[in-house]
């Protein structure tokens, strides 16, 4: 815990300008800190052309895992700001690494069931696996176990795991038979990422782990999370990018994932914005329940119009 720090609120251009100094990297969290939902926050693309004038690095570490990496570069596109599949982490891609790197999967003899959308699928593919579930039309039928398909001809044998995220068209036929396949010991069970919700501009809706912990619930397990705060995302991306730890910064919108991940994992610093879903109160609060950032600001346009004035 970080309880004796006390978080430091960028106000004005020497505390902006000493807080880019000090970092080379930047991970950057998406929903609610460059963006909430389609709508891009303030002098966002500025703050992120303001890095890379500097010589700074910018990565994108997000647990949303209904878009795949492409899917993400398009999103920044939209929005006027390039950026390389290879700088974006999502939970979705952190998953299949899991499946390929620890669970040792094999391509083209295993096979994922996956509780998601179609980000989590393009993943694995293109590490050469093949994925059951997801976007299956057939799987917004309505439930009936005497006729699904997923079961009148038994389950796939060659199902050794499942991976589970948010799903904006949950239903029970997916929760019926995701919860076949995690009745069997021989099925890893993985979740994408915690997240109890997520912001879009002025809302909040439940997010990945209400819905993984609720197959979790029914099946009596318990997931292996791989989007933040898990290690295993941390230090792929430390692997991948040869990173120095501190010299880098995680930036994001909660504390109890982006800034737990950046502090466990020992980075340089931690930047939270109250652009999504905290409050300066929150930041600032002594508590066991979360750890506190380095630094704080309502958000990155601010820090752009400091650092510029």
């Amino acid at each position: 815990m970080t309880g004796t720090v006390t978080p430091t609120k960028i106000t004005n251009k020497e505390i902006a300008t000493d807080f880019l100094n000090r970092y080379d990297t930047f991970l950057f969290d998406c929903d609610g800190v460059l963006w909430l939902g389609n709508h891009l926050l303030p002098h966002t693309k500025e703050f992120l052309d303001t890095l890379t004038k500097l010589g700074k690095q910018a990565i994108f570490v997000t647990n949303n895992s209904t878009k795949s990496r492409l899917q993400y570069t398009k999103k920044f596109a939209s929005f006027g700001v390039t950026v390389k599949e290879e700088q974006i982490f999502t939970s979705g891609y952190a998953s299949a690494i899991y499946v390929r790197d620890f669970l040792k999967l094999q391509p083209g003899k295993d096979k994922v069931w996956v509780f998601g959308e179609s980000g989590i699928s393009d993943e694995l593919s293109k590490m050469g696996y093949e994925s059951l579930g997801g976007v299956d039309p057939r799987l917004q039928t309505p439930f009936d176990a005497s006729t699904s398909p997923f079961l009148i001809n038994g389950l796939d044998e060659n199902v050794t795991a499942v991976i589970a995220g948010l799903d904006h068209n949950i239903n029970y036929h997916k929760l019926a038979i995701t919860l076949q396949y995690l009745q069997q010991d021989k099925v890893h069970f993985v979740g994408t990422n915690v997240d109890s919700t997520f912001p879009q501009k002025g809302y909040t809706f439940p997010g990945a782990g209400s819905m993984v912990e609720s197959i979790a619930f029914s099946a009596g397990r318990r997931p292996a999370y791989c989007g933040k705060p898990n290690m295993n995302m941390l230090n792929t991306i430390v692997s991948a990018f040869n990173l120095e730890k501190s010299k880098c910064c995680m930036v994001g919108d909660r504390l109890n994932t982006d800034m737990k991940f950046g502090v466990e994992g020992k980075l340089g610093g931690t930047l939270l914005v109250l652009s999504g879903i905290e409050t300066e109160e929150r930041a600032l609060e002594i508590s066991e329940e979360h750890v506190n950032p380095k630094f704080f600001a309502e958000k990155l346009g601010d820090i752009y119009e400091l650092y510029h004035q």
